[in-house]
């Protein structure tokens, strides 16, 4: 019997998740977070001094209790992040990509100085700039495209990246829908150039009420129904 792992389980959203994308994005997350928790654990569990700039060897890496529980902290969000669903994964994944390279800066500028409280070092930094281009690569991923994969929840149908007003779902189609479309700009511009009539002004007050364009192109035609009325 096979047993397969459905990862849209994890999410505490009723809403289901399927295909690579957010499976890259949740995976990559946790993936990400066992690395940098063992790195964490590692440090706590020699007993690392927790203010110091000299640092200890760990795993190749130079570390302190500071930056263990700091690792330690990055890991557990990550973890959490994934288990909220794959956007959430996907934006602290860039986030946290943008702190490790800034932090590969700062620490970078500080090295073998008093100021050095994580206690990096070399490998350190280049550590973090490889860190932070992953997490950068994998939040990224199905998500800031020009050609998004068919399975990135972030493409609509016509693959651009959907629009919560769904706006390319809703232009006119018929002859008096787009009638109906010039009359409400022309009204719209009266009202702003302070010369529209009171039935422009009625109509566009009304307009302002709804949100979508269809929305208010129908609260516009319901006005031209009453007045052949």
């Amino acid at each position: 019997m096979t047993h397969a792992l459905h990862l849209p389980h994890w999410s505490s959203s009723t809403e289901k998740e399927e295909g690579l994308v957010p499976a890259v994005h949740r995976i990559g997350a946790v993936v990400v977070a066992a690395v940098i928790a063992a790195f964490g654990v590692l440090g706590l569990v020699n007993g690392l001094a927790y203010f110091s700039t000299d640092g200890q060897r760990v795993a190749g890496l130079s570390s302190n209790g500071l930056l263990s529980t700091i690792s330690l902290v990055t890991a557990l969000v990550l973890v959490v992040a994934a288990f909220r669903g794959s956007r959430v994964a996907s934006t602290t994944m860039l986030v946290i990509g943008v702190l490790f390279l800034v932090s590969a800066l700062a620490n970078l500028a500080v090295l073998e100085t008093d100021l050095n409280f994580l206690a990096f070092s070399m490998a350190n930094v280049i550590f973090s700039i490889v860190a932070g281009l992953v997490l950068l690569t994998l939040g990224a991923y199905g998500r800031v495209s020009g050609n998004l994969p068919p399975d990135s929840p972030y493409r609509a149908e016509d693959g651009s990246v959907p629009d919560d007003d769904d706006t390319s779902q809703q232009l006119p189609e018929t002859p008096a829908e787009r009638a109906a479309e010039r009359a409400m700009r022309d009204a719209e511009l009266a009202v702003v150039e302070h010369r529209a009539t009171p039935d422009q002004q009625r109509r566009v007050t009304a307009m302002a009420e709804v949100r979508t364009r269809a929305d208010r192109r129908a609260v516009w035609m319901s006005f031209d129904r009453a007045t052949l009325g």
